[in-house]
């Protein structure tokens, strides 16, 4: 696009024209650019995701669960404006102030909350914790349903990990972390099996990581909000990386039935041990296609460890590799071979196919990021409760991205990243024509994704509302 703008403003309109040239096919060519289109329609792919949250039921438990904070009767349903928050956010908001996007589009998204009452209701909400825990209920109960649509895993593993949430203002509770840095230090769990959002908790930039009482309870409300049923039938595995591996936290894990496996300090036993086994002890580590790796050997050290301080069953495997070319070793290293050890009390035979599974919890870096790209890296608010608010609003956003792939979209876009969704999907332009009482969305059928967002709004149709 070049050349210069010829701004102008229609006297017989409203409408404002320019004039730019481009060039296509070559040749130089004067477009001109009107704003009085009529019946067209931006963020037509992040319809699919308020017709989600409705379809499994999350709008309607939210208007449930907080309908007390409803002041009038003819005021804005509360769970209507979580769930337009969580549209927002999972579009790509970072702040109140985006439902702006939303909200001019009411022919998808129907009546929007103002700024305003968006950010009293998040008010409300957080003066009273029994209604964050309301959220968290709908949150649930949403969950349920789109386990019954789409299946519920066979067994579950839940990632444990925390992350560093940098602040450029002052917001109650920021503090300095350990990486010198200011802001929060939220810890969180995920379901590995199915990519869902299960927990998470703000905590103040210098929680410490290996606080087990905060692991306990952001294990606790992960547990909560899985569907009991499925959940007592099915072997949940706890996987932390080695914050997680103290012995209160490992023993609550225990008492409750739950396998663990987490990362474990190279102490002076391990160290001593790793020196004294034998080469040939060593069998190769797996690949995640379930090949041998051609850089990595794990044995089992449980019989030569003093384990009886840990929770019975206790184990411990090492894994060791040649670092990549360039890689500093540290002392604990030997004879040219890095070692990672995990304590873990899980009970198949086939080692390295439990090492790999613990190596399989990188996965949750990716949740992280993603969540990181719908709201969680930028916490709005000044004042600490309403940003524990925005975070399980964070949640619900993420789990309307998971559901939607997981019900609607296949292939690529399955699994695709936010921001990748959000630029072939969720963003695309339409135009919206009325006859009569009925209405049709035109999407640019030259769109390299038209077929999938058309398949995809579709197979919304198939879906079965939730009721109750």
């Amino acid at each position: 696009m070049q050349g210069n703008l010829d701004l102008s403003k229609d006297p017989d309109s409203r409408a404002w024209r320019f004039t730019v040239k481009v060039t296509r096919a070559g040749r130089s060519v004067t477009v001109e650019v009107t704003t009085d289109g009529a019946g067209l329609v931006s963020h037509t792919g992040t319809a699919l995701l308020s017709q989600v949250a409705d379809r499994v039921g999350l709008t309607r438990a939210l208007s449930s669960e907080l309908a007390s904070v409803k002041a009038r009767r003819r005021g804005h349903d509360p769970g209507r404006v979580i769930r337009d928050l969580a549209v927002m956010l999972a579009d790509g908001g970072e702040c109140v102030s985006d439902l702006g996007a939303v909200r001019e589009q009411d022919a998808l998204f129907g009546q929007v909350a103002s700024d305003s009452t968006a950010f009293r209701m998040v008010q409300k909400i957080a003066a009273d914790p029994e209604l964050l825990d309301a959220v968290r209920a709908a949150h649930a109960r949403a969950r349920a349903t789109f386990w019954d649509l789409n299946g519920a895993p066979q067994s579950l593993t839940i990632d444990i990990d925390a992350t560093l949430i940098n602040s450029h203002s002052e917001k109650e509770r920021a503090a300095g972390n350990y990486k010198h840095g200011y802001g929060f230090h939220p810890l969180a769990a995920y379901a590995d099996q199915t990519r869902e959002g299960l927990s998470m908790l703000l905590r103040p930039g210098n929680a410490g990581s290996n606080t087990a009482a905060d692991h306990i309870t952001v294990c606790e409300l992960a547990l909560a909000s899985l569907p009991a049923e499925q959940a007592e039938a099915m072997e949940i595995v706890i996987r932390t990386d080695s914050a997680g591996a103290t012995h209160k936290f490992l023993d609550h894990c225990h008492r409750q039935d739950l396998r663990f496996s987490a990362s474990f300090d190279l102490s002076e036993p391990i160290r001593e041990q790793i020196i004294r086994t034998p080469e040939h002890t060593w069998v190769p580590a797996l690949a995640a296609d379930n090949s041998e790796r051609e850089n990595g050997q794990v044995i089992e050290l449980t019989d030569c460890l003093d384990l009886s301080a840990w929770p019975a069953g206790s184990r411990v495997i090492v894994r060791r590799e040649r670092p990549h070319p360039g890689a500093q070793l540290s002392f604990t290293d030997h004879d040219g071979h890095r070692f990672q050890a995990i304590l873990t009390d899980q009970t198949g035979t086939d080692i390295a196919a439990l090492e790999r599974h613990h190596r399989q919890r990188a996965r949750i870096e990716d949740r992280i990021r993603d969540d990181k790209d719908t709201g969680l890296s930028k916490l709005p608010f000044k004042a600490f409760g309403m940003n524990e608010v925005w975070v399980q609003i964070v949640m619900l956003a993420h789990d309307l991205i998971i559901w939607t792939q997981a019900l609607l979209l296949t292939g690529a876009l399955a699994s695709a990243e936010p921001k990748t969704l959000r630029y072939r999907l969720l963003h695309v332009a339409a135009r919206l024509a009325f006859s009569g009482r009925s209405a049709k969305l035109h999407i640019q059928s030259t769109w390299p994704w038209a077929g999938e967002l058309l398949a995809a709004f579709q197979k919304l149709r198939t879906l079965t509302p939730a009721s109750g």
